[in-house]
């Protein structure tokens, strides 16, 4: 039996041991909305079947299943890290949840559009305006949990971003901006790209980079949810959703009648829009 105060080793997905800490495990379920009486009652079901070697990603499911039992809102919001690897292979949807993150922020957005640099013409992932702003972003999806984003993504995207400065510097339309490079994706990045980056002035974006400004706390301030986190929606039927550029759950609440136009029922779109209200709760 373990001693009381033994520390026990877990395997992050990227394949590292670090010393299981109960506080992380609390500070996840009280983001995803549980009390600190609830969230203290997972921890100490949990902490008996702890043992070395188990995965942080055994340990997700295992406080997720406890969640779902407690408080499906809360559950939904426990996932958001999965529920954004859940966005399909093309990485577009990615895109559009970053470009919804700005227009959270007020900023005019356009995705995936063609742009001319100085020397060549460059396709950006977003590009947000507000004021005297304007920010380049390239985004970088993955659907494996451990992935970091190496260094050369910051290399290119800063010479790409340079070359569009370049070219609109001259121009009258954008001479009153200033401009700001980003790399934005939903895993981490490498030492080396944090580095680069605050050398050379590009922003980074990533899960939980920068401290208080990351994709986690944006979502949890802004309340901007991917439509993934729904149970109350099959697979197919958040692909379809997809696939019409549909990817928060404001902009589900927002053109609702979208959902009969994909075959759901009206007690089954009542079902979705309950959940959808349950999740955006503070």
């Amino acid at each position: 039996m373990r001693s009381k105060g033994e520390q026990i080793l877990v395997m992050k997905a990227s394949g590292e041991m670090e010393v299981f800490e109960s506080v992380k495990l609390l500070q996840s379920l009280t983001r995803a909305g549980a009390d600190e009486h609830m969230a203290r009652q997972i921890l100490q079901e949990i902490e008996p079947w702890l043992h070395d070697g188990v995965t942080t990603r055994k340990i997700y499911v295992k406080a997720l299943g406890m969640l779902k039992q407690r408080l499906v809102s809360s559950a939904g919001r426990y996932r958001i890290k999965d529920a954004l690897m859940e966005l399909g292979n093309s990485g577009r949807p990615f895109e559009i949840f970053i470009g919804e993150l700005f227009k959270k922020k007020g900023y005019d957005v356009e995705t995936g559009i063609v742009v001319d640099g100085k020397s060549i013409t460059h396709e950006m992932d977003v590009i947000a305006t507000s004021g005297k702003e304007q920010h380049l972003v390239e985004c970088k999806y993955s659907q494996m949990q451990g992935n970091y984003v190496s260094i050369q993504v910051p290399l290119y995207v800063h010479s790409r971003v340079n070359d569009i400065i370049a070219y609109r510097s001259e121009q009258d339309a954008y001479k009153h901006l200033v401009f700001f490079g980003w790399v934005a994706t939903n895993t981490r990045f490498s030492p080396d790209s944090v580095k680069y980056a605050s050398d050379y002035g590009l922003k980074l974006l990533s899960w939980n980079y920068p401290a208080g400004n990351s994709v986690r706390d944006l979502i949890e301030r802004e309340h901007i949810f991917p439509i993934t986190v729904l149970s109350s929606l099959a697979d197919r039927d958040k692909e379809k959703l997809l696939a019409q550029n549909i990817v928060t759950c404001s902009q589900l609440l927002s053109s609702i009648s979208v959902l009969s136009g994909i075959g759901l029922s009206p007690g089954k779109i009542k079902k979705v829009q309950d959940e959808i209200i349950a999740v955006h709760k503070k």
